[in-house]
């Protein structure tokens, strides 16, 4: 998927710049079978009953909205002060923010979208036991692929509904307002506990980023 401008090159290796860049279908092909393996497992293999899955599941998208948030806000924006520290954030996601539109850094690199994914499933896995974490783990994905997917529609795309559009209005005023508030991008919910959604600066005008 071509950006409307070069992407920023961070390797000099080929390999591993490939690695930097993924089309946005992707965390789909990947966490979708998944979910579904994760939800016949709890019905069929755990016989967990629907009524519970449902619940299970609707627990682990809020629980995603409240890690979407933590890590947005603790971890991408960081004060890093040393060599590393600023690699790190400009890597994962500083970049990000001086190029925004770039279509293939907008969802998470297959690599380590797993290596976390395994890092959380074993948390909560250790929180809930072995039977539940299936039932819990799904809507945990549903909510990490909502939280893609929502970035990569309020970047590249026109909302339709007025939910949409202000979502998208949210987003844009965190990019080109102020990056330490509305930290949400799938949900202001958070933004809202910890106060952090009070109104940023008009944006920056942006014949990509106009607002809806």
């Amino acid at each position: 998927m071509r950006s409307r401008y070069p992407s920023k090159r961070l390797f000099k290796s080929d390999a591993l710049e490939m690695l930097t860049h993924v089309h946005p279908v992707v965390p789909l092909l990947i966490w979708g079978p998944t979910t579904a393996f994760f939800i016949w497992k709890a019905l069929h293999y755990r016989h967990i009953p629907v009524s519970s899955v449902v619940v299970m599941m609707a627990a682990g998208v809020f629980a995603w909205t409240l890690t979407e948030y933590l890590v947005h806000r603790f971890i991408f924006h960081f004060p890093a002060r040393s060599a590393f520290s600023k690699a790190f954030v400009y890597f994962v996601h500083e970049l990000h923010h001086e190029q925004p539109d770039d279509p293939t850094r907008l969802v998470l690199p297959p690599f380590f979208s797993i290596v976390l994914g395994f890092v959380f499933y074993f948390l909560y896995q250790a929180v809930l036991g072995e039977i539940w974490v299936d039932a819990f783990f799904p809507g945990y994905i549903v909510g990490y692929l909502a939280y893609d997917y929502t970035h990569f529609a309020t970047h590249h795309f026109r909302p339709m509904t007025a939910w949409g559009r202000w979502i998208k209005q949210n987003h844009m005023l965190h990019h080109f307002g102020s990056p330490d508030r509305k930290i949400g991008v799938s949900s202001p919910l958070w933004d809202f506990v910890f106060g952090t959604f009070r109104e940023s600066r008009v944006p920056r005008s942006s014949k990509s980023h106009k607002l809806p």
